[in-house]
């Protein structure tokens, strides 16, 4: 007997605790649906006319085709073919697709023959062969030895490779004798072989002195000294050393060594 009451006052003990427990819960939990509920009336209160609450946050946001004035929706006057756009800025809509704002208003586009609307469906372009002359598209007067060019500019057509444009044409390029075929060439379309140079529309032989050799820098005349020899007008003459010189880093002048500085045609000591 003894034994059982202890069981009895034990397991009162344990439930006294676990029952205040479990009330404190269902407590709390009443109170946070009477809050959201009363929220919610206040927000489906406070919610106007052709307005909607947000799917996300507080408050409450127009429905389509009407925006904000105030605390109220006023319905978006939506001129023909044109859409809502269901945003705060702006007037609110935009044209359809093939049509452009003028004013309050959307009027077509109005694409001629042989053109296109293009993908943002507010303008126009011509078709290929053809090229824009004010309001139309008038086809492309193709000469011969010519092709259509992609080029918005010019034209619409490019002459072929070995032909250049003069006048409405394409005339055929002249390369002469010891020179190629070059578009990039300026003026001329071709260049000269090399130990060749351009005199006029012909390629004349480059005339090399002594003790030089052909050379490609651009601020040659077609030829560069021997190590050791330095240009003087149309011929390589040898360098004299002064004292306490040496040939510098072209090969073609000299410099003074350490302690010395270059005086006229001499190396003078640094004191």
């Amino acid at each position: 007997m003894l034994n059982n009451n202890k069981e009895v006052k034990a397991k009162a003990a344990f439930q006294g605790p676990v029952l205040l427990s479990l009330q404190a819960l269902l407590f709390v939990f009443l109170l946070a649906v009477t809050a959201s509920t009363v929220m919610a009336r206040e927000n489906t209160q406070s919610v106007p006319e052709n307005a909607h609450a947000k799917r996300f946050g507080s408050g409450w946001e127009c429905d389509l085709g009407y925006r904000q004035t105030g605390s109220e929706c006023s319905a978006v006057i939506l001129p023909a073919n044109a859409y809502a756009t269901n945003r705060s800025y702006g007037a609110g809509w935009e044209c359809m697709r093939g049509f452009i704002i003028d004013d309050l208003a959307c009027v077509e586009v109005v694409v001629p023959t042989d053109g296109y609307l293009t993908a943002s469906g507010d303008s126009w372009r011509c078709l290929r062969g053809f090229r824009v002359e004010q309001d139309a598209c008038t086809k492309i007067d193709l000469p011969e030895n010519a092709f259509l060019s992609d080029m918005a500019s010019g034209p619409g057509w490019e002459c072929e490779v070995t032909f250049k444009l003069v006048g409405a044409g394409c005339t055929a390029i002249v390369v002469p004798e010891n020179a190629y075929f070059d578009k990039s060439a300026y003026n001329t379309s071709w260049k000269c072989l090399r130990g060749f140079e351009s005199v006029g529309d012909v390629c004349e032989r480059i005339a090399i002195p002594a003790n030089a050799y052909l050379s490609s820098n651009s601020y040659s005349k077609g030829w560069s000294c021997e190590r050791g020899f330095q240009m003087d007008d149309e011929i390589c003459r040898p360098i004299v050393l002064p004292e306490n010189a040496h040939l510098d880093r072209s090969g073609n002048d000299w410099t003074c060594g350490p302690q010395y500085r270059r005086r006229n045609k001499t190396c003078e000591r640094i004191s």
